[in-house]
């Protein structure tokens, strides 16, 4: 019998670099077809993804991280950051834009790794929480991300800003949405 070799282990999450941008969304595209098993949301496979410019503007940021191996990249964050615009104080939080792997790098914590990579910039920076929106009951989405330290927010914890992605997500046809925080504790790096 003959196997079939393992890639080489992913070197730690790295900041992104502009030369990086142009391969980002075919990552995007990879990870997204993933929803391909899931018939009503098997359309997001061919949905739009992230441009290469949105990617650079975060990079410029410097807050876009990438994971890679011999093969290549493997898999992106790109956030940025955003103040609360809730009751104050008004606080400022890094929120993920879009977390993606390689369809033939998943399940490997790729995708952790750089939850984590994130929330040590937020806490280098003294943000007080990583935010995203995802799907709620989409197993590697809501459920993925309450194992990594996100909480879901409803509610009264859902804050003005993010009230308004999720309504224009849902304008563009994106239901059963949900949006997540991750408290950042002064001083401390995951």
């Amino acid at each position: 019998m003959t196997r079939t070799p393992s890639p080489p282990p992913a070197a730690a999450p790295r900041p992104a670099r502009p030369a990086d941008a142009p391969g980002l969304p075919a990552i995007e595209r990879s990870a997204g077809a993933s929803f391909l098993a899931l018939p009503d949301l098997a359309w997001i496979a061919d949905h739009e993804v992230m441009p290469a410019a949105t990617h650079l503007e975060a990079i410029g940021q410097g807050t876009c991280w990438v994971t890679e191996d011999a093969g290549g990249l493997t898999g992106f964050l790109t956030a940025g950051t955003a103040t609360e615009d809730g009751p104050p104080p008004h606080v400022p939080v890094l929120h993920i834009w879009e977390l993606s792997v390689r369809a033939d790098r998943q399940g490997r914590g790729l995708g952790r790794r750089l939850l984590d990579r994130a929330a040590r910039h937020a806490a280098a920076h003294g943000l007080s929480a990583v935010t995203l929106t995802t799907f709620r009951d989409v197993p590697w989405n809501a459920p993925f991300y309450a194992r990594a330290g996100f909480a879901l927010l409803d509610g009264d914890t859902l804050t003005p800003r993010l009230r308004a992605i999720l309504a224009e997500e849902a304008a563009h046809g994106l239901s059963r949405r949900c949006a997540m925080r991750r408290a950042i504790l002064p001083g401390h790096c995951p």
